[in-house]
């Protein structure tokens, strides 16, 4: 069993605004994600879902607490790393709702393109990008343009995108929403296979009810707080 979780959240909390305008989004959140798991975080509308998911992303800067992402502590009050960039380069892949997909750029090359971000050469990011291609089997659509994938297959590339540079930790923000139910089940069931074969972390903020069984955990988001019922998924 894993003693050393690849996220630690312990005692987070952030806040907009001051005084009679303040709202407290997250209130001294603690989560502990292990490698090979796949959890789900739900709440209704401005529970803290997304924010905590910024917070975990390094995107949102929170108000205090502490953040360790695969054994690096990198928020203990203050941000411990001046290039936040290149530690989401290295450590995180984002999925979002809409798969975000360069229109102007094939399947093939919308994925490479992170690859070569974070310093591939193009020839080594095209061989990345159809290895990660194949292994989520969307690998005979490499050529085709955005506009020409079903959703399905274009959230299928974004998860190859969020794979390119080989994160221990996956972020998806309602990555399903807009899928039904089979395409919905296939693509949390490609980020199972990531979890257990990439040994990541992977954290999906959802309110869509047909794939809760498909979590390991979900955890209640309610009011910027975690909701003591965790729920097992059977």
């Amino acid at each position: 069993m894993q003693t050393v979780p690849v996220v630690e959240v312990s005692n987070i909390s952030k806040h907009f605004g001051e005084g009679s305008a303040r709202v407290d989004a997250l209130r001294d959140v603690t989560l502990d994600v292990y490698a090979g798991t796949v959890i789900g975080l739900r709440g209704p509308s401005g529970s803290g879902k997304s924010t905590l998911l910024n917070v975990i992303g390094c995107i949102l800067e929170p108000n205090s607490g502490q953040l360790t992402l695969n054994g690096e502590k990198v928020y203990n009050g203050r941000w411990l790393r001046q290039d936040l960039r290149r530690l989401r380069l290295e450590k995180i892949g984002f999925i979002f709702q809409s798969h975000n997909l360069l229109p102007f750029l094939n399947a093939w090359e919308n994925v490479a393109i992170a690859h070569i971000l974070a310093g591939a050469s193009r020839a080594k990011a095209k061989t990345r990008a159809v290895e990660l291609l194949t292994y989520l089997q969307v690998e005979r659509r490499m050529d085709a343009m955005p506009s020409q994938l079903s959703g399905g297959e274009a959230q299928r590339v974004a998860i190859a995108r969020a794979l390119a540079n080989d994160p221990r930790i996956i972020l998806a923000d309602e990555p399903t929403a807009a899928l039904d139910s089979q395409r919905a089940g296939i693509v949390i069931d490609m980020l199972r296979k990531v979890a257990v074969e990439h040994q990541a972390a992977v954290i999906v903020v959802t309110h869509d009810q047909k794939i809760y069984d498909r979590f390991d955990t979900i955890y209640s988001l309610r009011d910027g707080a975690l909701e003591s019922d965790v729920s097992k998924a059977a």
